[in-house]
């Protein structure tokens, strides 16, 4: 069933316009770079402001439903005197998009993601399509760039304390949400044709679903 989402149009504008304040967008990237939950005073420290005017700011985005909320300590801090649990922030998973004027590109994309999961020659054509369109997006840097070409893409790549290059983002997260299994299968197609096509025949794309972001990671 298709969710009963409208067409980007400019129904968002007065939440996304929240961003336009210069310290309060800082303190959203820092939060959505995060690969956790992040505390007032670390946000206070990175936008170089005041805690109480951080907590103002990240109260206002929670509000907006930009991040959000949850209570907890900080690590290392727990058991009797340990106070009350802390604030803590995250990135929302709600999506909000402006357009003008107004453009369904996800029904688009539901249409199409239907027939591929039809199998046969549809599903074939739709993963060789990812795989070429990959290559022209990886010919178009290089191997030093790939990690660019991937944020660019919407990845958020990050590199995890084992050496592998994951993704804190995916980009068709909403249609995953409704059709994992082949828009995964599409997404391991895409990053493995971005790699090929940059050239970095040593870095292998592989699906490992239950980690949170995108199924993909690359090692």
């Amino acid at each position: 069933m298709i969710p009963r989402q409208a067409a980007p149009g400019l129904g968002d504008l007065g939440v996304l316009r929240a961003l336009a304040d210069p310290v309060r967008r800082r303190l959203y990237e820092f939060v959505a770079a995060a690969r956790g939950r992040v505390g007032r005073d670390e946000a206070a420290v990175h936008a170089g402001i005041g805690r109480t005017l951080a907590a103002y700011h990240l109260d206002r985005l929670a509000a907006d439903g930009l991040l959000d909320v949850s209570y907890g300590r900080p690590a290392g801090r727990g058991g009797p005197g340990a106070g009350r649990p802390a604030k803590l922030y995250r990135r929302s998973e709600r999506e909000f998009a402006l357009g003008t004027p107004p453009r369904d590109y996800l029904l688009l994309a539901e249409i199409l993601v239907r027939a591929d999961e039809e199998g046969g020659a549809v599903h074939a054509a739709v993963e060789r399509s990812a795989r070429a369109l990959g290559e022209e997006i990886g010919r178009s840097g290089d191997r030093a760039a790939i990690e660019e070409l991937l944020r660019e893409r919407g990845y958020e790549p990050f590199v995890d304390e084992d050496g592998v290059l994951r993704f804190g983002n995916c980009p068709f997260h909403r249609l995953a949400a409704t059709h994992r299994d082949a828009v995964c299968s599409l997404n391991l197609s895409l990053v493995g044709g971005i790699l090929d096509g940059a050239g970095a025949r040593r870095r292998h794309a592989a699906l490992e679903p239950d980690r949170a972001g995108c199924c993909v990671a690359v090692r």
